[in-house]
């Protein structure tokens, strides 16, 4: 557990920190290392907008309250942000400017030196605007100047009992939608049911990408299989249409973080 006490040891010298707290892999590693190290002086701020799916949020509150994090509740009008609702390339840029400055603005009210993300070593390659954000506003990465991966973040957390080790990799409801198609609460919605009904069919890692009334599924080699069954497709038929898409379409090249960005032009890697 080396690496975790190289963590929790740099995080003490920090003094005072603030984390954009999201729940998943990386962010609870990171609460829990500067509550460890920092207790009081650590706060975790979570964020809950529609671009946030209900269950990711009562699972971040539930995981708080076990780990005994300082968290703080915002509510954020996401699609209110300039720029995020039109669903352009850089919208990650706007939208995490507009929230860690929320956060910057509770660590100087409390006194708190840094603001910190959970940003890793694997997130450097990838195409992620908001990271222009988050290094404009000072945000510190622990874990990516620690130079921790996502396989020893979820090695480090399996280690020390953090259930969250082998969580299945998330990005926020916007990451489904092609972008110029304009942001709405209610395609928001939309997906976020019909990953939901994946979830109660058994599946973990997907994504359930939004074309108008098409819903193309993104699922993990594994899984293509179990979904090709009769009854299967059936159910999932029936669960999509009552959400409100008339088309459910497999993608055969799978599950991939970012396949949105495949439209682009760009060498930087995947956003999401």
């Amino acid at each position: 557990m080396i690496d975790y006490t190289k963590l929790k040891a740099y995080i003490s010298e920090l003094g005072g920190v603030v984390i954009g707290y999201s729940g998943g892999v990386d962010s609870a590693l990171l609460a829990k290392a500067a509550n460890d190290a920092l207790g009081e002086k650590a706060v975790c701020v979570h964020i809950e907008s529609c671009l946030v799916p209900e269950a990711e949020t009562q699972d971040a509150i539930a995981l708080a309250e076990e780990l005994g994090l300082n968290l703080v509740r915002l509510q954020a009008d996401a699609l209110a942000i300039p720029h995020v609702a039109d669903n352009e390339p850089d919208r990650c840029y706007h939208c995490k400017m507009a929230l860690f400055t929320k956060i910057v603005d509770i660590a100087k009210e409390r006194g708190l030196p840094y603001v910190l993300d959970g940003a890793n070593v694997d997130d450097a390659s990838d195409y992620r605007p908001g990271t222009k954000a988050t290094a404009e506003l000072a945000v510190r990465s622990p874990l990516k100047e620690l130079g921790l991966t996502k396989e020893s973040v979820r090695a480090i957390s399996r280690d020390i009992g953090l259930r969250t080790w082998n969580k299945p990799s998330y990005a926020c409801l916007a990451s489904r939608v092609p972008y110029g198609t304009r942001l709405t609460v209610d395609i928001l919605k939309q997906i976020e049911g019909a990953e939901v009904a994946l979830r109660k069919l058994g599946f973990a890692q997907f994504r359930v990408r939004h074309h108008g009334d098409v819903a193309r599924i993104e699922l993990m080699p594994l899984d293509m299989e179990k979904i090709t069954t009769q009854a299967m497709r059936r159910q999932i038929v029936l669960d999509f249409r009552k959400i409100g898409y008339t088309y459910v379409a497999l993608d055969l090249a799978g599950y991939r973080s970012g396949s949105m960005n495949e439209v682009l032009n760009t060498d930087e890697g995947s956003e999401e």
